[in-house]
């Protein structure tokens, strides 16, 4: 589902107008980026939750070349998936 799919489905689903459903879209998007940044932890019950890594720099090689070069420290975005969330999308699966 692409970002644009997501405010039709909730355009369709509360009878409001795409321009209104992009905006609910587009606030709940910066709010959850926002906290990120502030390195807070975000939680949406059945769903999961989305927290802030940080991960040590180090030496890697350049695959091509073979030359050490220096990875410096950086902070990644994380999702953990909810427990409710794996049981529905495993429930859903086909059986083949």
């Amino acid at each position: 589902m692409t970002k644009s799919q997501l405010i039709e489905e909730l355009a369709k689903a509360e009878g409001i107008t795409i321009k209104q459903a992009e905006i609910a879209v587009n606030t709940t998007f910066e709010s959850m980026e926002q906290a990120l940044i502030r390195g807070e932890r975000i939680e949406i019950r059945g769903f999961g939750s989305f927290k802030v890594k940080n991960y040590d720099g180090y030496q890697g090689r350049n695959p091509k070349t073979g030359e050490v070069i220096n990875v410096k420290p950086k902070k990644l975005p994380f999702f953990k998936v909810g427990k409710e969330l794996k049981e529905r999308v495993n429930a859903g699966r086909s059986r083949s």
